[in-house]
């Protein structure tokens, strides 16, 4: 149970982190530019990221040449995800611009559990399901209207 409430509690807060980082780049990019603030969200995670890397004693990157080739270049997605913040948050403002962001992300995941792609247990779209994407898309229109 404890794990269940601490992975709750991880999920909640990578949430959180989205929400904030929002904001943050909007600001940043009507200041420096979006891809220039995107740089400077970029090295500096990486910078962050090595540190703790090292503190965990390199994990096991050492097996990096076996990953397929999308897990190589899947940091395309969070410089999308940085540059659809940079130009969505000024225009629509933080609700609507986390919104859309969260809709496209259950979206995706739903379509990610039907096929069962890059190897997660296949969850079917069920009328539960499709009935959560309906009510979720009515939110997200009440959002941005």
């Amino acid at each position: 149970m404890l794990e269940i409430v601490l992975t709750i509690l991880i999920g909640l807060l990578g949430g959180v982190s989205v929400g904030l980082q929002g904001p943050i780049a909007g600001a940043m990019s009507q200041r420096v530019g979006s891809s220039a603030s995107s740089f400077i969200v970029h090295i500096s995670g990486a910078i962050l990221s090595g540190l703790l890397l090292a503190a965990r004693g390199g994990e096991t990157i050492q097996n990096w040449r076996g990953l397929p080739w999308y897990m190589l270049g899947s940091g395309v997605f969070g410089l999308i995800l940085y540059l659809t913040l940079t130009h969505t948050l000024p225009r629509l403002g933080a609700t609507t611009a986390v919104t859309l962001i969260i809709v496209g992300q259950l979206v995706m995941g739903m379509l990610i559990d039907q096929f069962g792609w890059f190897g997660v247990e296949v969850r079917p779209i069920d009328g539960w399901r499709l009935a959560a994407v309906v009510l979720l898309l009515a939110g997200g229109y009440l959002m941005v209207r």
